[in-house]
């Protein structure tokens, strides 16, 4: 997967504030995103996931946590249709 790295200045305060332990951060930050984009409808779901670095059983989890519906666009069908298939020949299985 490539990345870009993408740097966000905060004031000090603003850190400290935060009620976050430092170790998780940056992960905890990463899905706020994620989840604030996708309930825009400014991220896809598998596109959300991926910023989030989480699983997508993970994220739909976090979405179900917190009430936010499910979009399901054909975008959305055509990345899990993606995924299945690679899980798919992926499995061993003939």
């Amino acid at each position: 997967m490539l990345t870009d790295e993408l740097i966000i200045t905060i004031p000090s305060g603003v850190k400290r504030a935060f009620k976050i332990p430092e170790r998780e951060l940056a992960a905890r930050l990463r899905l706020e995103l994620a989840v604030h984009l996708y309930e825009e409808a400014l991220l896809s779901f598998g596109k959300s996931v991926e910023l989030a670095q989480v699983s997508r059983w993970e994220f739909a989890g976090e979405l179900a946590k917190r009430k936010i519906a499910r979009h399901y666009t054909d975008k959305d069908l055509e990345e899990d249709l993606a995924f299945a298939n690679a899980v798919g020949e992926n499995d061993g299985r003939e």
